[in-house]
């Protein structure tokens, strides 16, 4: 049914009379007047764009009839935006005002594709090469200096992203436009996306149930892929990376080409590292290598676009236990993981006269494999050396191997604007299954079948804006041998952007948010190799509906911008493990239990480029979340309170273009609102450093960075560091080198 309907859509859109119109304008300088040059012009919705002339003129052919969002964006002046109506009856004249402010985006993880200041909803949004510049060494290393996101980590190769004290099946990750599924529930699960091949990444904190569903009770986490090139044009890069604490590195190649209709890129990586260094020891089998592959393939004409995108991740990642051997070699030793995520995924887009349709169709096949450390028999002793060694060079199979196959699907129709209104309707759902084929089982074979349908809007005053929307979920989930289970939820969102005085902004947010209970809370049973304790589901778990508060004042002129963000989240129906009191094969026994909780914190900062010295740059913020239970016992790993401090300064000079250098000094303060099961843990201190630019090798872009993190090699244990009971200390000193070189 829902393919026959999908099939009578694109059906009904042949019909419409496809009408090709021509783009154009002028962008000149609010002040002198004088036009500017290769300024970037971006229609979102089409997905295309250019840059202006020497004359400050643009010129977009094949653009369908219709209203487009037009973003105007170039270094040093504020970003501008317009809704358009297409074919134009006149030629458009834009001027743009100086600015020392930072060029704003497109946020693509809310549903009207708005500037961040348009917005109703607080977003954040960084570039992944500006995340680069400060020496990440994973994805989630970058993202976590975004305030109010944390790091979940073993060691440096996995990482979970933490929104607001929240993580795991409680943030949604979406990628190339379609949610990651890959057993997220673990503790030691990681992302299983490299860095390379992705643009931006947004974050929404607080519940997104509305927009994406189950899942999004947290918050969620939004990986843009790379854009294609420009119309007619090809571009390539080389990347490399070495890190000295690690001995290791990161390499990405890649290249791209559009003509008028078709548009491919590709990009390959390739990232090894041993085990990381402290001031006092190496960490066992923190060592990792990881491969990474992605390709998309688009097509636009007339009123139609639509890309087809694959990414491929296959990584070797070690899980340290204890302090043992020190060696610099990258291959993983027992126990580690062995996982292959494989990602396709569908985006096409429909236009009419006044509305357009959204079909996204993605499929992710996670394929993980755990191998566990073996002990031999006393009796190989007695055998000579060689057969020892034919012994150990046998082929062990993979002790816990799940295979997890997830097909979803996001249809949008965006109506005719009516009035002060946009509204988008539409459905989405996935089907998923589990499947068991290594010697443990901790989950059992299982499947998901999940739908939803949504409403939202957007309503246009002259002093405030307003967005609305409501949603109904279904989900059920068949165990195999065990009863099935179903859940419900409706919800709803309502949030309001004015401005008080003319720099400063307000956002008010309300909505609600829920989370059915994953596989592992209802059925797990047995022994989790990777956190050293056995698990045991309860199949009665209710759904956590949460309500959220999110209040934001921002403050904002040319050289000075003032952020407060505060929030209260209430969560009915938590779900956490807690320990019985009693053992299983020496691992101590874990239940799964329901209680109320509730968040509350906030995010605090500033940004000062005082005037003339527009280079320099000041920046401050200040991050905090506090996580109860109902009896007033503290949830656990919740991050505790951080201070960022980072001065940067910008320049040019004619052989070193887009020059920076910055120093950073952080400080995380002691957590000692800890759980019943926890133990406090100590503030620690970091300075970090890094300057970089650009020059000119044979005719083409030649990008240098230098970052220094941990600069005084301090010894420190993170609370959210899953290696904190074994006492094992987060990285010490590393210094990363980076090349990047345009072709």
């Amino acid at each position: 049914m829902r393919i026959n309907l999908i099939f009578l859509l694109l059906f009904s859109a042949t019909q419409t009379i496809w009408s090709q119109n021509t783009f154009e304008g002028t962008i000149s300088d609010a002040n002198t007047n004088e036009p500017l040059v290769f300024v970037n012009i971006y229609l979102p919705e089409l997905e295309i764009g250019t840059v202006t002339n020497e004359n400050g003129r643009f010129l977009l052919e094949n653009i369908p009839n219709g209203n487009y969002k037009i973003v105007v964006s170039f270094l040093g002046y504020e970003t501008y935006s317009i809704t358009q109506k297409i074919p134009q009856s006149e030629s458009l004249n834009i001027t743009l005002t100086p600015s020392a402010i930072e060029m704003e985006e497109i946020i693509v993880s809310t549903p009207f594709h708005k500037l961040q200041s348009e917005n109703v909803m607080k977003v954040e949004r960084k570039d992944l090469k500006d995340l680069r510049t400060e020496g990440l060494v994973n994805l989630t290393d970058g993202i976590s200096n975004i305030p109010g996101v944390n790091n979940f980590s073993t060691g440096i190769g996995i990482g979970k992203p933490v929104i607001r004290g929240l993580s795991s099946n409680r943030v949604l990750v979406y990628t190339q436009g379609v949610r990651l599924e890959n057993q997220q529930y673990g503790d030691e699960h990681g992302l299983g996306v490299n860095d390379a091949g992705i643009e931006s990444v947004e974050v929404i904190k607080g519940p997104a149930s509305l927009l994406y569903g189950s899942d999004a009770l947290g918050g969620v986490l939004y990986l843009n892929p790379e854009r294609f090139a420009a119309s007619n044009t090809s571009e390539g890069n080389i990347r490399a990376n070495y890190f000295t604490n690690t001995q290791g590195y990161s390499t990405s190649a890649g290249y791209k080409a559009s003509g008028t209709n078709f548009k491919f890129l590709f990009r390959g990586s390739i990232s090894e590292h041993s085990d990381y260094e402290t001031s006092d020891y190496r960490v066992t089998n923190s060592r990792f290598r990881e491969q990474d592959f992605k390709t998309g393939l688009g097509y636009q004409k007339n009123n139609f676009k639509t890309e087809l995108r694959y990414n491929v991740n296959r990584s070797k990642i070690g899980l340290p236990e204890e302090i043992g051997e020190q060696s610099t070699n990258r291959t993983p030793l027992e126990p580690f993981q062995d996982i292959t995520n494989h990602i396709f995924s569908s985006k096409s887009t429909l236009f009419f006269n006044n509305s357009s349709l959204d079909i996204i169709l993605g499929y992710t096949y996670n394929d993980r494999k755990e191998f566990e450390e073996h002990h031999h028999h006393e009796d190989d002793e007695e055998h000579g050396d060689e057969e020892h060694e034919e012994h150990e060079e046998e082929e062990e199979g993979p002790a816990l191997h799940m295979k997890l196959k997830t097909l979803n699907y996001n249809i949008k129709y965006n109506l005719p604007k009516l009035g002060r209104f946009e509204t988008i309707v539409g459905a989405q759902g996935m089907r998923q299954t589990n499947t068991n084929y290594g010697e443990e089982i901790l989950i059992p074979n299982a499947t998901t079948n999940d739908i939803g349908v949504l409403a939202t809007s957007h309503i246009h005053f002259e002093a405030v804006d307003i967005q609305l929307g409501a949603r109904f979920d279904h989900r059920t989930i068949d165990i195999s041998n065990t009863e099935n289970r179903s859940f419900n939820s409706l919800n709803g969102a309502l949030g309001a952007k004015t401005k008080l005085f003319d720099n400063i902004t307000a956002r008010l947010n309300f909505a609600s948010g829920f989370r059915a209970p994953n596989l592992s809370e209802l059925a797990s049973d047995g022994t989790h190799e990777g956190t050293n304790r056995y698990e045991i589901g309860n199949l009665d778990l209710e759904n956590e509906q949460n309500f959220q508060i999110d209040f934001a004042l921002e403050y904002k002129n040319e050289h000075v911008e003032v952020f407060a963000n505060a929030f209260y989240n209430h969560i009915n129906n938590y779900i956490y493990l807690n320990p019985s009191g009693e053992f299983i094969d020496e691992d101590p026994v874990f239940l799964y239990v329901q209680d109320n909780a509730r968040l509350y914190g906030g995010e605090f900062g500033f940004h000062f480029h005082p005037h003339p010295l527009d280079w320099l740059h000041v920046e401050t913020s200040f991050e905090t979340v506090t996580g109860q239970l109902e009896d007033d016992s503290y949830l656990p790993l919740i991050p505790a309170n951080t201070l960022n401090n980072t001065l940067s300064v910008e320049f040019e000079r004619d052989w070193f273009t887009k020059g920076y250098a910055f120093v950073k000094y952080s400080s995380t303060f002691d957590q000692n609102n800890v759980s019943e099961f926890e133990t406090n843990t100590e503030g620690f201190n970091l300075l970090s450093a890094g300057f970089g630019g650009t020059v000119k090798l044979f005719d083409n872009d030649l990008d240098i960075s230098i970052a220094a993190t941990n600069i005084t090699d301090e010894t420190y244990i993170n609370h959210l560091s899953r290696l904190k009971p074994d006492g094992i200390f987060n990285i010490g000193r590393n210094i990363s080198f980076g090349l990047n070189y345009t072709l």
